[in-house]
């Protein structure tokens, strides 16, 4: 959530924000309420001041026999002006707020302006040696290499639960888990995380917290009986950890990294690319979180960055960096990186991380502060996450990149520990 003093502040900053965001302005409706309700706070504050003279008069003019009761009366008409204005004043902050809950967060200055995804900038890339994008042989997809090595099944996950629930199978249930588990023993013992192993079912002041709702709720999964949402990504339950709690100082950087099924429905998603792996509702994913200083925290993204990379680079899977455009950005990010990985078959990049900085955003919404050593001062903390990994995307590179001219797949040796295999086929 934006901090209402910088809208009052610096509304031409906002406003030039939210458009490189391609968001609503609604500055003006704020700015108007905004000080609607300072007036009516100051008037309060006057009639207040009026009862506390009348309080300490009235005593002394019974006291020297005076009649109280035209001021008595008058205070009774003061209290309920002043009950009244209070309720106003309530019911304007509320008004904000629910504006506020659909603004976005305003990106970095170094963010690149840009209306949509084909004004991303490529930061970087790094190939295997050797690397070939056309192979030597016709590569089958994933989905031929599922039916033909019986690894996965999207027809009967489709008619088990409906499309975009993939199901496993065999040595590729063995390959996701063993994907899974290679992700967080490196993320907690070369990366320095603690791992987390959350709920997948949150409460709505957790959607809100990050930011997932209201603005995108018609995306998200809901049981309605109990009030609770399948996880979107466990961003959600590790950042809502620290949910109206004071970290002290001393404790930052915190970091976390946490396995979990995610769940989304992908309501805009109708007419884009959906097969496959290449769009599902129900996914895994390693997620990165970080509670950090606000000062550091943009070394920080480039660390969170770095720790996704040197997954994909063990595993010899290629991949480029995009630094999103101001039109691409999150909801609530303020800058974020894509991690895409080659498809082969696709003849394309395919998202598998993103990694991105809400500064105070998040923090702000879920009222996460910390404590300055230096002056005892509260503020609002950074929080970051990135995916480390997700391995539906990744699923589809690792399957297309590792085949042979056979048809096999050969697995990869940091994962041979966890399958126990070499091989599919």
């Amino acid at each position: 959530m934006l901090d209402i003093k910088l809208i009052r502040e610096n509304p031409d900053f906002v406003r030039k924000g939210l458009a490189a965001k391609k968001e609503k302005d609604r500055i003006g409706e704020i700015l108007t309420l905004d000080e609607e309700r300072r007036t009516l706070i100051f008037a309060v504050e006057e009639l207040k001041a009026k009862k506390n003279q009348a309080s300490a008069k009235i005593p002394q003019m019974k006291k020297a026999g005076e009649d109280a009761s035209a001021l008595l009366a008058e205070m009774k008409g003061v209290s309920d002006e002043v009950t009244s204005k209070d309720k106003r004043v309530s019911e304007i902050e509320e008004a904000i707020n629910n504006i506020l809950a659909y603004i976005p967060n305003l990106p970095h200055e170094s963010v690149p302006v840009g209306m949509s995804a084909e004004e991303n900038v490529e930061v970087r890339r790094w190939l295997p040696e050797g690397y070939k994008f056309e192979p030597d042989f016709k590569p089958l997809d994933h989905i031929q290499l599922g039916k033909k090595l019986n690894i996965l099944d999207f027809e009967r996950g489709a008619k088990v639960t409906g499309s975009g629930f993939p199901i496993y199978k065999g040595k590729g249930a063995t390959l996701e888990r063993a994907l899974i588990n290679f992700f967080l023993d490196m993320h907690i013992n070369e990366h320095g995380y603690e791992e987390i192993f959350p709920p997948f079912l949150v409460n709505r002041d957790s959607m809100k917290g990050t930011g997932q709702i209201p603005k995108m709720e018609e995306d998200m999964y809901f049981i309605e009986k109990d009030g609770l949402y399948p996880i979107p990504t466990a961003e959600v339950p590790i950042t809502n950890i620290y949910r109206d709690e004071v970290l002290a100082e001393k404790d930052l950087p915190v970091k976390y990294a946490g396995y979990s099924a995610c769940f989304r429905r992908e309501a805009g998603s109708y007419g884009k690319d959906s097969k496959g792996f290449l769009r599902v509702h129900q996914f895994n994913k390693v997620e990165m979180v970080k509670f950090v200083q606000p000062e550091t925290s943009y070394d920080e993204l480039e660390k969170l960055v770095k720790n996704a990379e040197d997954i994909l680079q063990a595993l010899q899977v290629p991949y480029r960096i995009l630094m999103l455009c101001t039109g691409d950005l999150s909801f609530s990010a303020a800058k974020c990186y894509d991690i895409e990985v080659w498809s082969p078959a696709e003849q394309k990049w395919l998202e598998a991380s993103s990694c991105s900085n809400f500064e105070g955003f998040q923090a702000r919404r879920a009222n996460i502060k910390f404590r300055k050593e230096e002056n005892k001062k509260l503020e609002y903390i950074h929080t970051l996450n990135g995916s480390g990994l997700a391995t539906s995307r990744l699923m589809v590179s690792l399957l297309e990149n590792c085949q042979t001219p056979e048809g096999t797949i050969g697995i990869p040796k940091p994962l041979q520990k966890y399958t126990g295999f070499s091989i599919i086929g």
